[in-house]
């Protein structure tokens, strides 16, 4: 009778989710977590971080040149700055970037100098022809991991080809491709779209999965829907590996994230959340890519996942590596993620 009543609800959400697309399993908003003052507070600043970067680290500088072995970092960074006012010239590149972030380690690896990071996090990017977006994230998201003290690496995740994007295929290659190189403790999920706002939005890991991304711009600082879970996410390896990660038939735009939300409750676990205040993001203004068109079938599947989310995810290779490349400001891993035909569907 019970598992007759999910089913019943599921559907009648399916339902009105294709006549408003925003509201999505009410009856499972009691995972969703979310405490007040989650985050840290800023602590009182003796110098500001440019100053921090200027007498600290120089170019070339890396971390095996420190041989004498390093205190833990503190638990609150003194560098967190807080709310952060976002800019964005329109003679930026990417040279300029490296320029600015000398400290960056070929690949995009950073780990700090003058203490043991007590944080290990991995950042994965889907992506195809947004360099434009590409070079704005990074402009603000290395100097945010820098204040917060983390050891970390940005992978961006490059779907080769032209076919229908796939956003879930990318994210499952990119934790398997991560993991080979370092056994990191949080896999940070990352649309290259929306950037960061608030330095106390921390990106480690918790006991449960985490939802950063809690108020973006387009959706007026506050979530479209309560059991919303996209933008910014972030597991432990172990916990990704308990919901199978992503599925991996969506193809365009449209409800993976809700899929993937969907499978945290399934696997008995909870959604952590920054406050309203501290999980804000700003998304660059741009229109629906070549490529990405609406899913079609995204319900349909939706509905199947109680039945196939054990089947379909980060247990399958649905993915090949066309090339590796160790960028001064990230490392960049095109992938073929073929077609719903196949990796090499016949011509």
């Amino acid at each position: 009778m019970v598992k007759l009543k999910v089913v019943s609800g599921l559907l009648a959400v399916v339902v009105y989710m294709v006549l408003s697309e925003l509201a999505f399993l009410d009856y499972i908003q009691k995972m969703f977590h979310s405490p007040k003052n989650y985050g840290v507070e800023i602590s009182r600043q003796n110098y500001m971080y440019e100053h921090y970067v200027d007498t600290h680290l120089t170019k070339g500088q890396n971390k095996s040149q420190n041989k004498e072995v390093l205190p833990l970092c503190p638990n609150t960074s003194p560098l967190l700055r807080g709310p952060i006012n976002l800019t964005f010239p329109s003679e930026l590149t990417l040279a300029n970037v490296q320029q600015k972030y000398p400290q960056v380690e070929l690949g995009g690896r950073y780990r700090p100098l003058d203490c043991e990071a007590r944080h290990h996090t991995a950042i994965i990017i889907p992506h195809r022809d947004r360099e434009h977006h590409l070079k704005f994230l990074l402009y603000y998201l290395h100097p945010f991991l820098q204040r917060q003290q983390l050891d970390y690496s940005i992978y961006v995740i490059h779907q080769a080809g032209n076919y229908t994007f796939n956003k879930a295929r990318l994210m499952n290659a990119g934790v398997r491709e991560a993991l080979q190189e370092k056994e990191w403790e949080c896999l940070f999920f990352h649309d290259v779209d929306l950037i960061p706002t608030d330095d106390r939005n921390i990106y480690v890991c918790g006991s449960h999965p985490k939802h950063a991304a809690t108020a973006i711009n387009k959706f007026g600082f506050k979530l479209p829907y309560d059991t919303y879970f996209g933008g910014v996410t972030a597991f432990t390896p172990d916990q990704y590996r308990t919901i199978n990660g992503f599925p991996n038939n969506y193809w365009g735009w449209g409800c993976e994230d809700d899929d993937i939300g969907l499978r945290v409750y399934l696997a008995k676990m909870r959604v952590l959340r920054p406050s309203l205040e501290v999980g804000r993001y700003d998304m660059i203004k741009h229109g629906h890519d070549k490529g990405n068109t609406v899913n079609r079938l995204r319900s349909k599947y939706l509905v199947n996942a109680l039945e196939n989310w054990k089947r379909d995810g980060l247990n399958e290779d649905m993915y090949e590596v066309i090339s590796w490349e160790r960028l001064p400001l990230y490392t960049n891993i095109t992938v073929n993620v073929g077609t719903p035909a196949g990796l090499h569907p016949p011509p």
